[in-house]
């Protein structure tokens, strides 16, 4: 049976929106929404940098039709400012646009390389008890030979911002494997207040970025730094792993499909389904083919050749496999 609409819950999706790539993801986001999502009711804000001293060039979204067709969709486009981050780690948007989303009102975040699959509307959110993308591989950090462990490295960040570690741990995890470690991908993640959630969320990346622990001596922190804050901003804040029921986002809901080639490579059947019924309309298709990535991948099907080099009841154990072989047979493209 399908899940009841939670009714009682009311929240704003933020996702972000610049020139380039990132415009084109955003008015298929917004178009997956109104079609798999249509009792939604909340505002669906497209948070979009402003050109300033961190920015290498102007990162709004300069197309007058992409503007135009994110608001025929509902879409409401919200300025802030690049303070700390911009070019050198655009990442940092996602963490720097919280402050400009309304204060006090529940929000989900989401990459805006996500596709609504499903009715967002079924999801019972628990605002109260934060949380985030489980779609995620072990990627950092990365224990050197003669340093610490996972457990050490893990811990000195805890320690830093006086964080209980133990409490944090899956414990049935074996010791000294990553998954044992509270660790998210940041693709999406929710919260009762942005601005609660913003301003830890800045303080541990800034902190962690700039004044590392010594037992970090060793670790990369880009592009991971968001990842790195994630797990810590969730913990402090009463959430975790736990507080949202498995199988609906990055599940039934939602697809983060990362990039279009990734999305035909390993994505279900319904997620290329509604991803080609959402870009059929032909008003969208003359905004849509503005994009190399989508005029060749989706309405030229190179998507369809994509997936035809992959059986997908046993698809590559890592992504980078899956990436390698698309750019061998000359489908890759961003």
């Amino acid at each position: 049976m399908a899940r009841k609409p939670v009714q009682s819950q009311t929240y704003n999706i933020a996702i972000v929106g610049q020139a380039g790539r990132l415009s084109y993801e955003a008015l298929i986001f917004a178009a997956s929404l109104r079609e798999m999502s249509p009792d939604f009711k909340g505002r669906l804000l497209v948070m979009e940098p402003q050109p300033g001293p961190l920015w290498k060039s102007d990162p709004r979204i300069q197309a007058a039709d992409i503007r135009a067709a994110l608001a025929d969709l509902g879409a409401e486009i919200i300025p802030f400012d690049s303070t700390y981050f911009g070019s050198s780690y655009p990442y940092g948007n996602k963490i720097e646009m919280l402050s400009a989303l309304p204060k006090g009102e529940p929000f989900v975040f989401f990459d805006t390389d996500t596709l609504i699959t499903g009715d967002l509307t079924t999801v019972p959110f628990d605002f109260d008890r934060p949380s985030a993308s489980l779609r995620r591989e072990g990627t950092w950090p990365i224990p050197q030979l003669y340093g610490p462990g996972y457990a050490g490295l893990w811990q000195s960040l805890y320690d830093k911002f006086g964080l209980d570690f133990d409490s944090s741990l899956d414990l049935t995890q074996p010791d000294e494997y990553w998954q044992r470690y509270l660790y998210f991908n940041a693709g999406f993640f929710y919260y009762r207040c942005p601005h609660v959630f913003g301003e830890k969320f800045l303080q541990y990346a800034l902190a962690i970025r700039d004044t590392p622990p010594v037992a970090l001596c060793a670790q990369s922190f880009d592009p991971w730094l968001d990842q790195i804050a994630l797990p810590l901003v969730i913990h402090a804040l009463g959430g975790g792993k736990d507080t949202l029921p498995p199988g609906l986002l990055d599940g039934s809901v939602t697809c983060h499909y990362r990039l279009l080639p990734l999305l035909y490579a390993r994505e279900s059947d319904h997620a290329i389904e509604v991803l080609e019924r959402v870009t059929a309309p032909n008003k969208l298709k003359k905004v849509l083919k503005g994009s190399e990535a989508v005029k060749r991948t989706v309405y030229q099907s190179r998507g369809h050749k994509v997936r035809a080099l992959f059986d997908q009841n046993d698809l590559p154990r890592k992504e980078q496999a899956i990436r390698n072989r698309i750019k061998k047979n000359g489908f890759w493209i961003r």
